[in-house]
């Protein structure tokens, strides 16, 4: 399985597009809102003759939707959440003009996600982790055959999601990193939703809310 990410928004929040041999991807978080953000997205799946199976979202805080609509409409594929995160992606458009996004435009899910269930494109399997704490119904993505997650706002390099958003909670938040990443092989790659790869063995020797 292939990773490819792109930094977009004023967030700098990272897009995910996860493809393997078959040519079918995925395409977790899109963070572009701008017409040049969404042109390198969807040229780079042209270019490597992706087909776009799935639309993911870890969690639906503004910086990782921007993209929903406009991934969804282009590619007219399923888009999935977690249920308890509904709220949280309602919430944007409320806002998204006080932030100074006035072109938001809100899709909705067609599906939810299942903790324990795996959502699966290509020859590839991603299993679902249920690990709210930085939005009520944040998920992480794991690959087990590459030993790589997709982990949104939970874990970064020394760091952690923060908390002091609506729906947030320090302690739910470690615990979710506790019981659900940290359960995890040392050697498993963690690609979060801003900033550099870590790893599950890096982060339980160094990060400073972890230890």
């Amino acid at each position: 399985m292939i990773v490819k990410y792109f930094t977009f928004n004023p967030f700098s929040e990272n897009t995910y597009v996860l493809h393997d041999e078959t040519q079918e991807c995925v395409i977790i978080d899109p963070g572009c809102y701008e017409k040049k953000e969404r042109d390198i997205l969807t040229n780079y799946i042209s270019d490597n003759n992706l087909k776009v199976v799935l639309l993911l979202n870890t969690h639906c805080h503004i910086d990782h939707v921007f993209g929903n609509k406009y991934v969804q409409d282009k590619y007219n594929v399923p888009f999935l959440i977690h249920q308890a995160d509904v709220p949280t992606l309602q919430a944007v458009p409320v806002y998204a003009p006080a932030y100074g996004f006035p072109l938001y435009d809100a899709a909705a899910p067609t599906d939810f996600l299942q903790p324990g269930e795996t959502t699966n494109f290509g020859h590839s399997a991603l299993k679902i982790l249920f690990t709210p704490g930085h939005a009520p119904g944040h998920v992480v993505f794991y690959n087990e055959a590459t030993q790589v997650c997709i982990g949104g706002d939970v874990l970064f390099q020394r760091s952690i999601g923060r908390t002091d958003l609506p729906g947030g909670n320090f302690e739910t938040l470690i615990n979710s990193i506790r019981t659900q990443l940290f359960t995890l092989p040392d050697q498993v790659v963690v690609y979060p939703g801003h900033g550099p790869s870590t790893t599950i063995g890096e982060e339980k020797k160094f990060n400073p809310f972890l230890r």
